[in-house]
């Protein structure tokens, strides 16, 4: 069943708000392309997005919306400083973390869920360190990956949104997403944009 809370929007921003955390896999193009070429020009927070990809692969993400997007988007590299305003999507087989002192970290630990990178791992280490601070997002896929990290993300305090399950190409990762999180904010994707958006006007 679809949470009411799918029909409106907070009516202020989120103020405490310092980093956003995406999880997405099957149909993540799609997905992905209503959401992060809005994010506007001067876009104060770091947005890192864990994307199920092939392994022995090069990525093509950040080709596919560096044109499209008009902030800053990147490969994710070991020891990054965690920027404002930038986008950064975890490569081809290496998991995705974030270290203490913000910076990000990658890891070739087994993977979790058969996936590396896994979006929980993302999740719950971006948890440890953000806390309330922390707006998490699980959008389309096929797998339970994401729901355990979205359910760490809301016991530190932080914010989860979810795609609608029924208008995502594929259903199951929101619907456990929401599964475990029951009172996330369910959105379509242009309410995600759009509370991205107005979260930090």
């Amino acid at each position: 069943m679809i949470s009411s809370r799918s029909t409106s929007l907070p009516a202020t921003k989120n103020a405490r708000a310092a980093a956003i955390a995406i999880g997405v896999s099957s149909g993540a193009v799609r997905a992905l392309s209503e959401i992060l070429p809005l994010l506007p020009r001067h876009f104060p927070l770091p947005v890192l997005i864990v994307v199920h990809l092939p392994p022995g692969e090069k990525s093509a993400l950040v080709d596919c919306f560096e044109g499209k997007c008009q902030i800053a988007i990147r490969e994710a590299e070991d020891k990054d400083p965690i920027v404002d305003g930038t986008i950064y999507f975890a490569p081809p087989d290496y998991h995705l973390l974030v270290e203490a002192d913000r910076r990000l970290s990658l890891s070739s630990e087994e993977p979790v869920l058969f996936s590396r990178p896994s979006i929980d791992v993302l999740f719950e280490s971006a948890a440890d360190v953000y806390g309330a601070a922390l707006i998490g997002i699980i959008l389309t896929g096929a797998s339970n990956d994401g729901a355990g990290g979205l359910k760490a993300i809301v016991a530190a305090g932080g914010t989860a949104l979810v795609q609608r399950p029924d208008l995502a190409q594929a259903s199951e990762m929101p619907q456990a997403a929401l599964d475990a999180c029951p009172n996330a904010l369910v959105l379509t994707l242009p309410q995600i944009a759009n509370y991205l958006q107005q979260t930090v006007a």
